[in-house]
């Protein structure tokens, strides 16, 4: 084949690759908030792998996941995402995809999460976990790792204490979330119902089909690399009950 011939094939073979990658088996993200402070600091780059949630896998408490936004979680700077020529490298999955939302999954279906212990630890289905090495250390108001704030209620109940709420057992098909930085993640503790609000209209459930996938890899900056695993602290989290 003459040169530009087979350049242009190859071009269009590598635009197919970055295609099938993009929808089966990777994907490039940025973050977009301190949310998931100090292990993924904004505008850092992260790689999703969704291999792990093929043929019925799914999350576990534990996993850092990339889900599209339920509706409302995101502000309208955090949901733009690339713009001109990088939009167009974003769909064939060579530049980093914006309009997602980052987080540690702390409850799956069935779960139940408490906070607090007199530790100031969050336990799933009774076990306490340990996130001293990953949780940023100024979880907010309260001496705990998970607080609410003081315009959030128990679902359905009276207004909670900062230290003091349950949820749970997590609906089928749902997951609750949770960032590491706890003072700075308008996670799944800020869609609680709020006080008065009759009926609740708020969810602080994430749908399992809107799971991207698991991060597996900070790549960027390249000072920074590191692997993204689950935390020991999550093994052995007992049934659920």
């Amino acid at each position: 084949m003459p040169i530009w011939q087979e350049t242009g094939l190859l071009l269009v073979i590598a635009l197919v690759l970055a295609i099938v990658i993009k929808a089966f088996f990777l994907q490039a993200f940025y973050i977009p908030s301190p949310s998931m402070n100090p292990g993924l600091v904004q505008n850092d780059r992260i790689l999703v792998q969704k291999i792990s949630y093929w043929f019925g896998g799914s999350p576990k408490p534990g996993d850092v996941i990339v889900f599209s936004d339920p509706g409302g979680w995101l502000t309208p700077d955090e949901d733009q995402g690339p713009t001109g020529f990088a939009s167009l490298l974003a769909k064939v999955g060579l530049y980093p995809t914006g309009g997602h939302l980052v987080k540690r999954v702390i409850g799956t279906p069935g779960d139940v999460v408490h906070c607090c212990n007199t530790k100031g630890q969050i336990e799933v289905n009774g076990k306490a976990i340990d996130e001293s090495s990953f949780l940023d250390k100024d979880p907010g108001p309260g001496e705990c790792d998970a607080p609410l704030s003081e315009s959030v209620t128990k679902p359905g109940t009276k207004l909670a204490a900062p230290c003091d709420w349950t949820i749970g057992p997590v609906p089928a098909g749902k997951l609750f979330v949770l960032g590491d930085n706890r003072s700075e993640s308008a996670d799944s503790r800020v869609h609680l119902c709020r006080p008065g609000q009759d009926p609740c209209t708020e969810s602080p459930w994430v749908p399992e089909d809107l799971v991207v996938g698991k991060v597996f890899s900070l790549v960027w900056p390249k000072s920074r690399w590191t692997w993204i695993t689950r935390p020991k602290s999550f093994q052995g989290i007992p049934d659920k009950p």
